[in-house]
């Protein structure tokens, strides 16, 4: 859902302390930092206890009581991370910016990522606050330096934004709405080729509320957002510029908590990222982000610092959060409201997903990997622990299982797992092993290889997706490719053209004649054999079309995952007595067992005779088996499979 945007009214967690004494608070922080050591608490509680025009009080009080530079003091005193941050804080914020655009632009390389954060979420005002503070504190022109050190259509977007020329928020020219849009679709889309400069004209200068109209008309003339066609028009730096842009003229507070959670999710924590997001909102819109971030990721701001930080630096990033929205009652009224009309929107129909597979608790990485390399050596191999293992753990423990596996052992854990099973279990827990996109990726290539395509698996995959998985499974798929079929662009070629032809029947099925003749359309204009031909970007749009036109009249967003597996389940069952197709089994069970597998079971039962698990049972036995469940002869791929279907 759209994150809301409020205009004027204050939503930061720092605020003015009450009876406010800054000769006192320089009293305190200087007996905070007086003899051996320092008294950190003390120092971290005043600093996020005042505002940012409060702390430029208690520098100057601190000069005039002691002689001393408080930021001299404090570099001094404190170290790493804390120290960088709190340092942070006392600076106007005028000046931290400058500081952290000096930092991208000074060196060997620029920061890149810093200079798009920066700029395209500032408004005029901080802008040109932004572009004097630059030349006071370093004694340069930041325009000259920015032209000194980027280049092309990126350089001259970035000159743009720096003038802080955007029209007043509020400023919309009706009579000009369809024209920009149509404009925008003309320079991209339209032909071969992209006319940047018109993208920089309209993005960079016309008013925030103007842009969202003419973003809303675009996607009726275009037939897809805004984007979408960024992304296909542009490429680089300059692309990610203008998607960041795009970001927060929709809104501010959504591209923050975006920036804040790929600062902290995977391996490592960009920090800096981390302290410039924290420092520059918290006296702005931190509430809006902390509400955009619990609604986008299923987690509060607060417990994902309180996970990936520590000490000191944690404690002083967590009073900036300002609260846990986690805890009952703390979420907000305008969350709610907004939870409450989109439940409305689709109470009729909304399923409320239901996994087996849950996150371990107590997990212990370094264990697991130790146990499973023990289940591995020697004559013969555990089973029984390695299933245990692999099914009661997340898909992200696994992952954490495999990198521990290798820095502790040096070994690949996908190899050695590869080795010591066989078929089907094989299959199996090496689908297990892998992320969602790689085994999405994965599945997506054995069904479009050899001989014949498997167009179940591909339209199964493919429309039970979201967009983000979709452009996740893409991203992995070409990263397979390109080790796969270096050299081979025309077999890659007769693949994609063999899932297209698919895809064409099944959406001309589906959607009508119009999608299916502009897919064909597209396989006669572009060259099949470059790896840019990208299948999965045009399955996305064919997907959201669907879910904008035929599926919308059946069901709502998630509803249409469980009908169309539940089908697929279907397809399955009747194969009872002649064989049943592992892969299929295998891939469903893999890729919804941390989704909707629970809800996938009630729906199985109540069609039919069995429960899926009696199902499972019946159809992976094996009658000479030294497996015995409940008195039941069993394959290692039915005790894996019965394991997955259990709601933890």
């Amino acid at each position: 859902g759209k994150c809301p945007n409020w205009f004027q009214v204050f939503r930061g967690t720092i605020t003015d302390a009450p009876d406010f004494d800054p000769s006192v608070d320089a009293e305190t922080l200087y007996n905070a930092m007086k003899g051996i050591g320092s008294d950190k608490e003390a120092i971290l509680d005043l600093v996020t206890g005042r505002s940012n025009a409060q702390r430029q009080e208690i520098v100057k009080a601190y000069k005039s009581s002691y002689g001393k530079d408080l930021i001299d003091d404090l570099k001094y005193e404190l170290t790493g991370k804390f120290e960088r941050l709190i340092v942070s804080l006392m600076r106007p914020q005028a000046y931290h910016d400058a500081k952290e655009i000096h930092d991208a632009l000074k060196g060997a390389g620029t920061d890149e990522k810093c200079l798009i954060e920066v700029l395209a979420s500032r408004n005029n005002q901080q802008i040109h606050a932004l572009v004097a503070a630059y030349k006071d504190a370093y004694g340069s022109d930041l325009e000259e330096d920015i032209i000194g050190d980027t280049s092309g259509h990126f350089k001259k977007m970035l000159i743009v934004l720096l003038q802080g020329t955007r029209d007043d928020p509020g400023l919309v020219y009706p009579e000009l709405v369809e024209e920009d849009a149509q404009a925008l679709y003309d320079a991209g889309e339209a032909q071969w080729g992209t006319e940047e400069s018109i993208f920089i004209m309209l993005l960079g200068n016309r008013s925030v509320t103007h842009l969202r109209m003419v973003f809303d008309k675009y996607q009726e003339i275009a037939e897809k957002a805004i984007e979408d066609s960024i992304k296909s028009e542009l490429s680089g730096d300059f692309e990610r510029l203008m998607l960041a842009i795009v970001q927060c003229i929709r809104s501010v507070p959504m591209y923050f908590a975006k920036r804040l959670y790929k600062s902290m999710k995977g391996l490592g924590t960009q920090d800096n990222t981390l302290i410039r997001i924290m420092i520059c909102r918290s006296e702005i819109d931190m509430l809006d982000i902390r509400e955009c971030f619990r609604m986008g990721y299923e987690k509060s701001l607060y417990n994902m610092i309180k996970e990936d930080t520590s000490g000191d630096y944690k404690r002083t990033l967590l009073a900036l959060c300002g609260g846990d929205d986690d805890l009952a009652g703390e979420f907000f009224p305008e969350a709610a409201q907004l939870a409450y009309k989109m439940w409305e929107i689709s109470s009729m129909t909304k399923v409320q997903l239901r996994p087996t597979i849950r996150p371990a608790s107590e997990f212990d990485p370094a264990d697991d990997a130790q146990n499973l390399r023990k289940a591995m050596k020697g004559f013969g191999t555990d089973e029984d622990t390695i299933i245990n293992i692999v099914v009661n753990r997340s898909n992200e423990q696994r992952q954490e299982i495999k990198q521990v596996f290798k820095s502790l052992l040096g070994r690949d854990l996908m190899k050695d797992l590869k080795s010591e099973l066989s078929k089907n279990l094989e299959r199996l827990i090496i689908g297990l092993m892998l992320t969602p996109a790689e085994f999405d990726a994965k599945m997506m290539r054995k069904a479009i290889e050899g001989a014949g395509t498997d167009e179940h698996a591909l339209i199964e995959i493919l429309v039970t997706r979201t967009n983000e998985q979709i452009h996740a499974m893409n991203a992995a798929y070409k990263h397979g490719e390109t080790r796969y079929v270096k050299n081979q662009p025309n077999y890659l070629a007769n693949r994609l053209y063999k899932a297209m032809k698919v895809g064409i029947l099944f959406l001309g099925r589906h959607c009508g004649n119009d999608l299916a003749n502009y897919l064909k359309l597209l396989m006669s204009t572009k060259n099949l054999s470059s790896l840019d031909f990208a299948l999965f970007r045009i399955f996305s749009i064919c997907v959201d079309h669907m879910m904008r036109t035929a599926v919308a009249k059946v069901t709502v967003n998630w509803g249409l995952n469980n009908i169309v597996i539940f089908l697929s389940f279907l397809s399955l069952y009747p194969l009872q007595g002649i064989g049943t197709d592992d892969r299929a089994l295998i891939r469903i069970m893999v890729s919804r067992s941390e989704i909707d597998l629970f809800n996938i079971r009630k729906e199985f039962k109540e069609t039919h005779d069995c429960s899926l698990h009696e199902f499972i049972q019946v159809e992976t036995m094996v009658v000479s088996s030294h497996f015995m469940v409940c008195g039941r002869p069993y394959s290692c791929l039915g005790i894996s499979l019965a394991h997955l279907t259990s709601s933890l």
